[in-house]
C-alpha cells in the first residue's frame, strides 16, 4: 500500500527533526521521523557535515540542491551561515559545470519553462501556478544564450535562474515564496545539446529575429501584467539581445539586466572608490573597455551616467569613453559593426594617424592615456607587461580591473599588476585571489563580485515599490558598496569583501530606494526606510 504524501514531502514546510511531538501528532506523523527533535542549529550542523564530506564541488551543488528540495529553511540557512564559502558553489563557477549535466541529471524542477513555439501558453504557464498579482516580487528569466563563460546551453541553463534567486535570498533576504524562475526555451546552437537523446528543451536552432522579440514581448507583457509588483530580471541573454532589450523596454517595465547593469554597476564601486584615492571627477575621467560584450557595453553604460550626473555633456562622455574588441578599437567605419557597439565608436577621422590597420589595445592605451583600465574580454594575459607599463606611464593612479573569470581567463593576474605598475596601480579582480606584497606594502585585492550590489539593488526595488530601475538607483547603489571600505591605507581594497552579505545588501537596498524616491519612481512610502529594509528580510527561521 502507498505511502501518503505528508508535509515531509513540502519543501516550503517540512521541518524534518524539527518538528516537535506535538506537532508531528498534529499533522499526523507520529513515528515517520526519528524520535529525537531538533533545533534548526543542530540540523544546520549535521547537514553542513555532510556538505564537507562532498568530494568535489559538483557534489555539493547537487547535495545543497537536495536539501533545497526537502526543506528550503534549512538550505538557507546554511547559505547564510557560510555564504563566502558557498557562493561558488551555489552559482558560479559551480552552477555552469551542473548545467552542462542539467538534462542528464534532471529530477525536478523549480522553474517555469516557456516555449518560443507555443506564445499561447505563456500566461496558461503562469496561472497554472494559482498566484495573484500580489504574490510575487522577483522573476529571473533567461534564455541561456551566453552562461556564464560556457554559451549557448538552452534549456540547460535554467539553473543560471534558480541560482540567481538562491543568492537574492540568501544575501538580500528576498522571500523565497515570492520569486519565480523562469526559462525562456528558444532553441539552441548548440550541437551537442541537440543531437544529445536526452536533451529536455527545444529540438531546432536558435530562433531569432522578429519571431524571438514578439516572444519577448509577450514574456514582458504577461508577467508584468500578472505581477505587476515583480522586477523583471534577464540573466544570460546575447549581448546583441540583452542591450537591445533592455533600452526598448526599461522605460515600459519594471527590468534588471545583472550582466548589463549589475556588472556595471559593480565595477563603478570599485572605481568610485579609486577616484577617492586619485581625487579625481567622473567628468574627467578617460576610460578603455577592453572587450564590448554584454558586460563591456554595460560598464560603458554606466560609466557614461556616472559623467552624465558629473556635469559632462552626452557628446563628452561618449568620447571619454573607448572600447577595444577582438577586432581592435571600435571605429565606426567597421563592417558588421553589432549595434551595442555603434553608440561608442570612434570616428575614423579622429583616430586615422594611429594605425595604419588595426588599432590594437597597447596603442590604444599609449594615444588616450586612460584613468580607467577595464577587462571583459576573457583573454588570459592580455594586459602584458608593456600594456601595464604604458597605463602606468600615462596616469600617476591608474585603476585597473581585470574581471573576466576563472582564473585561465583573466587579463592580468594582480600580483603582476602591482609589480608592473611600480605598485601604483589601483587594482580590482573577477576572481577571489590572496593579497600581493609589494615593497613592504600588502596590496588586498578586492573581488569584482556582482552579489555585492545586485541583491541589495533588487531589494530596495521592491521594498520602494520603483517602477523603474533608474541609472541613479545603479550609481547609489555603486555608491554605497564603495561605502564600505576604507581606501585611506596603503594597499587597501576597492571593494569589500563578501563575508557579510546580509548586512552589505541592507545598505544597498537603502541607498536604492533613497535614490527611487529622488527619481519619483518609488510608490511605497520612505518614511521609515531602514525598518522597512530590515522589515522585508525572509530570514531562514521555522515560525510558528
Amino acid at each position: 500500500m502507498p505511502i501518503t504524501p505528508t508535509i515531509l514531502q513540502d519543501r516550503f514546510r517540512n521541518r524534518g527533526t524539527a518538528f516537535t511531538l506535538a506537532q508531528r501528532d498534529a499533522l499526523g506523523i507520529v513515528g515517520r521521523l526519528p524520535s529525537a527533535v531538533e533545533t534548526l542549529d543542530e540540523q544546520a550542523a549535521r547537514a553542513y557535515a555532510q556538505l564537507k564530506q562532498q568530494p568535489s564541488d559538483l557534489h555539493k551543488y547537487s547535495y545543497l540542491n537536495g536539501v533545497h528540495n526537502e526543506n528550503q529553511v534549512l538550505y538557507y540557512k546554511l547559505l547564510v551561515d557560510h555564504i563566502a564559502e558557498l557562493l561558488p558553489v551555489v552559482y558560479d563557477p559551480t552552477v555552469g559545470d551542473a548545467i552542462e549535466q542539467w538534462s542528464a541529471d534532471f529530477r525536478d524542477s523549480r522553474a517555469v519553462y516557456l516555449s518560443i513555439d507555443h506564445l499561447d501558453d505563456i500566461e496558461t504557464s503562469f496561472s497554472s501556478l494559482g498566484l495573484g498579482t500580489d504574490d510575487i516580487d522577483l522573476i529571473v528569466a533567461s534564455d541561456s544564450e551566453e552562461i556564464l563563460g560556457i554559451g549557448d546551453w538552452g534549456v540547460n541553463g535554467t539553473d543560471i535562474s534558480i541560482g540567481k534567486l538562491a543568492i537574492y535570498t540568501a544575501a538580500a533576504g528576498i522571500d523565497p515564496s515570492r520569486v519565480l524562475a523562469v526559462n525562456l526555451d528558444v532553441g539552441t546552437d548548440n550541437e551537442g545539446l541537440l543531437n544529445s537523446p536526452g536533451y529536455l528543451g527545444n529540438r531546432h536552432a536558435r530562433i531569432r529575429g522578429e519571431r524571438y522579440d514578439e516572444f519577448i514581448a509577450a514574456y514582458l507583457k504577461t508577467a508584468a501584467r500578472l505581477f505587476p509588483k515583480a522586477l523583471l530580471h534577464f540573466e544570460d541573454f546575447g549581448p546583441a539581445n540583452a542591450r537591445r532589450i533592455l533600452v526598448d523596454n526599461s522605460a515600459k517595465y519594471r527590468i534588471f539586466n545583472d550582466d548589463m547593469q549589475g556588472t556595471g554597476a559593480i565595477v563603478m564601486a570599485a572605481a568610485f572608490s579609486g577616484l577617492k584615492v586619485t581625487g579625481g571627477r567622473w567628468s574627467e575621467q578617460k576610460v578603455v573597455v577592453f572587450g564590448a560584450g554584454t558586460a563591456g557595453t554595460g560598464m560603458a553604460d554606466q560609466i557614461h551616467a556616472a559623467m552624465l550626473r558629473d556635469g559632462a555633456t552626452t557628446e563628452v562622455a561618449k568620447s571619454n569613453i573607448y572600447l577595444v574588441d577582438i577586432n581592435g578599437l571600435v571605429i565606426d567605419n567597421m563592417k558588421n559593426l553589432p549595434d551595442y557597439q555603434t553608440v561608442y565608436a570612434r570616428p575614423s577621422s579622429e583616430v586615422s594617424s594611429w594605425s595604419d590597420g588595426e588599432i590594437d589595445l597597447l596603442t590604444t592605451i599609449e594615444k588616450v592615456k586612460p584613468n580607467i583600465l577595464i577587462g571583459t574580454s576573457t583573454d588570459h594575459g592580455a594586459f602584458t607587461e608593456d600594456v601595464v607599463r604604458a597605463l602606468a606611464k600615462g596616469v600617476e593612479r591608474p585603476i585597473l580591473l581585470p574581471l573576466s573569470n576563472p582564473t585561465s581567463r583573466i587579463e592580468v593576474m594582480p600580483d603582476d599588476a602591482v609589480k608592473w605598475s611600480d605598485g601604483r596601480a589601483l587594482v580590482a579582480v573577477g576572481i577571489p585571489v590572496p593579497p600581493v606584497d609589494y615593497n613592504g606594502v600588502t596590496y588586498t585585492i578586492g573581488q569584482a563580485n556582482n552579489a555585492l550590489l545586485y541583491p541589495g539593488l533588487g531589494l530596495g526595488t521592491i521594498v520602494s515599490g520603483a517602477k523603474h530601475v533608474t541609472d541613479n538607483m545603479l550609481l547609489a547603489a555603486a555608491e554605497a558598496v564603495a561605502s564600505q571600505v576604507d581606501v585611506s591605507l596603503p594597499g587597501a581594497s576597492l571593494l569589500p569583501p563578501v563575508d557579510d552579505l546580509r548586512a552589505s545588501s541592507a545598505i544597498v537596498a537603502l541607498a536604492v530606494a533613497k535614490a527611487a524616491g529622488e527619481d519619483g519612481v518609488a510608490t511605497l512610502p520612505l518614511d521609515n526606510l531602514v525598518q522597512s529594509v530590515q522589515d522585508a528580510m525572509w530570514q531562514p527561521v521555522y515560525t510558528d
